[in-house]
């Protein structure tokens, strides 16, 4: 590990993680950089922009023909620019000193959610979306592009549920693509985590998490950095049936 992962997050940092399964940080980084990214972002979320059909999501459908939680898979396809930032470059170092050297990226995603309407993020485990063949160790790294509060959406978290297995899901509605915790009854003592524009939250694949509607006059963005270790085939593989035979 470089001297610079290992400086990535305090000692208590890193014991938050491992013993919540989550951790919220006061700035990944610049307030100069998030002025870039937001008008990066928003070139990428216009309707004429040059996004392949398969890498727009609509995680929880429409009202009145508009979408309430859009989506774009893999941003930095169409904006290189978005891997060549302090922000990614710290994100790297946070997922190494978490997970150890062998980690690499995985993705990215932008989550927007329109003002007034944006749907809620339901509670949801990562996890439940990927291949249940295969033993996992990731990572998301939510990065907000304005201050992330209860009235836009910020995350929230279950502590410990890091610990869990794959809890039962279900499609958010027919014709949504989104994933919701079949039993929310599972939830209990969650914890909000509102940040600075810049900041980040950081949690494990298995880690319930939930954002909540976008009540306020202005859109929510987020930018998700993702990053794992290589996977592993299980001995005993586990069936996920909420999944459609084309796996998320």
């Amino acid at each position: 590990m470089n001297p610079s992962d290992a400086e990535a997050l305090t000692d208590a940092q890193r014991e938050e993680f491992h013993r919540r399964g989550f951790v919220a940080l006061d700035r990944l980084t610049s307030a100069e950089e998030v002025e870039e990214l937001q008008a990066v972002y928003d070139r990428l979320f216009e309707d004429d922009a040059d996004i392949a059909e398969q890498d727009r999501l609509e995680l929880a459908g429409e009202l009145d023909g508009e979408p309430l939680l859009p989506q774009i898979l893999n941003p930095d396809h169409y904006a290189p620019e978005l891997r060549d930032t302090e922000a990614y470059r710290n994100a790297g170092a946070v997922a190494r000193c978490l997970l150890g050297p062998e980690v690499v990226p995985t993705g990215m995603h932008a989550i927007r959610k329109p003002a007034h309407h944006g749907a809620e993020t339901p509670w949801h485990q990562d996890e439940a979306y990927w291949n249940p063949d295969h033993e996992h160790r990731a990572i998301s790294i939510w990065m907000p592009l304005q201050a992330a509060t209860t009235a836009n959406g910020c995350m929230e978290f279950q502590p410990g549920s890091q610990l869990l297995p794959v809890l039962p899901h279900r499609r958010i509605n027919p014709a949504a693509q989104g994933l919701v915790l079949a039993d929310v009854g599972a939830v209990s003592g969650s914890v909000a985590c509102p940040l600075p524009a810049g900041g980040a939250t950081v949690h494990g694949s298995r880690t319930l998490h939930y954002a909540g509607p976008n009540t306020t006059g202005e859109p929510r963005r987020a930018l998700v950095m993702s990053f794992a270790c290589p996977s592993r085939p299980l001995a005993v593989p586990r069936r996920f049936p909420w999944q459609r035979p084309e796996r998320p």
